[in-house]
């Protein structure tokens, strides 16, 4: 082969890898998630500050509610004549962090951070949070919340009465404490 063939071969066998390389640049990338997409899903910085006891706050997370409850002590002495009437009160059916498998399923006694969506079929249950029946649920209703698709009943820890269409507790997010007065949803904190 003559020196000039061989100079060609090797120039279009090098400009031809740098179109290759080009051309599969663009295509690489788009396989990253977009900066809309990375927002989606990032951990969120949730205000408690301002929650008064026996009040509950809503924050997005993931496109999901995440409901923020300040419980008060007779919402946590509730709890305890809930524990006969749950189907899973330590937690045990589904994978949740262990800082859920308590009897009020938090990090603080006094918070509830819960995904508020219904483990049946995704409806979003609303706070019936009155004791009896000033409810609307019965005089033996220890307070909770109602999911009013199916009727899926849930205690003050996010824990399904037992006979409900509901198969297992509402989801507790992965979270921690910032301070008193901030909660980061969506990181445990241990990273």
């Amino acid at each position: 082969m003559d020196s000039g063939r061989r100079t060609l071969l090797v120039a279009s066998t090098v400009t031809g890898g740098v179109a290759v390389a080009a051309a599969a640049v663009p295509f690489v990338a788009s396989f990253a998630p977009s900066d809309r997409a990375r927002a989606a899903g990032a951990p969120v910085k949730a205000d408690i500050g301002d929650i008064g006891p026996g009040e509950m706050k809503v924050f997005e997370w993931r496109g999901k509610p995440v409901w923020v409850l300040r419980r008060t002590p007779e919402m946590l002495e509730s709890l305890k004549q809930a524990d006969a009437l749950v189907s899973d009160p330590a937690s045990e059916k589904s994978i949740q962090p262990e800082y859920t498998k308590n009897q009020h399923r938090s990090i603080k006694p006094e918070y509830l951070v819960a995904v508020g969506i219904c483990t049946h079929l995704g409806c979003s249950p609303s706070e019936k949070f009155k004791e009896g029946a000033e409810s609307g649920m019965g005089a033996d209703w220890p307070g909770g919340f109602l999911c009013p698709c199916h009727g899926s009943k849930f205690d003050l820890a996010g824990r399904v009465f037992k006979s409900q269409p509901a198969p297992t507790n509402l989801d507790i997010p992965p979270h921690y404490y910032i301070s008193d007065t901030t909660l980061m949803i969506g990181e445990d904190g241990k990273a």
